[in-house]
């Protein structure tokens, strides 16, 4: 099932934030972790998992940190998600599975129209790239300065329902 959290959006984010600073070697976890206003310890819990899927790749040693696995073009939001939130041990799969078998035809044809469901966001997500999200917001920097990632993620992402104008030039 496709779950979209928190933590999938903070992984979201912080990819973002990588293919933003391409041009740069690599990112700093304490830094990302900053800006996005986030512990160490959680930003490094998503990167663990991140990781492993091969999204990105850490570099050791002094001047280390993270870049992007592979090109952000090559990069979608459904692996994103899907890296993060594949966190379901064997003891909630089997539980799903029984309590799957114990569903009346009524709620078994809910659960089938969710799944459905479920299949059309990871096609939609499937099909956004990192690259196509960050693509117009790009620009060169002469040199790093903190806050700048998290500024950029905030005007891609503004507030809503607060029927307030937002400032400019932030």
């Amino acid at each position: 099932m496709m779950k979209l959290t928190t933590q999938s959006q903070r992984a979201v984010m912080a990819m973002m934030a990588l293919a933003l600073h391409n041009d740069r070697n690599v990112l700093r976890l304490s830094n990302l972790a900053k800006e996005q206003g986030i512990s160490l310890s959680y930003m490094e819990q998503l990167f663990y998992a991140l990781r492993h899927a091969g999204l990105v790749e850490g570099i050791r040693g002094p001047g280390g940190g993270y870049r992007l696995g592979r090109p952000a073009s090559r990069i979608t939001i459904a692996q994103i998600v899907q890296a993060i939130e594949t966190g379901e041990d064997e003891e909630e799969l089997v539980a799903k599975a029984g309590s799957k078998k114990q569903e009346g035809a009524e709620n078994l044809a809910v659960s089938m129209m969710l799944d459905s469901l479920d299949e059309q966001v990871f096609e939609f997500l499937d099909g956004i790239t990192l690259d196509s999200l960050t693509r117009k917001h790009q620009k060169v920097e002469p040199a790093y300065r903190a806050g700048t990632t998290a500024s950029l993620i905030a005007r891609m992402f503004p507030a809503r329902g607060l029927g307030m104008p937002q400032p400019v030039g932030i």
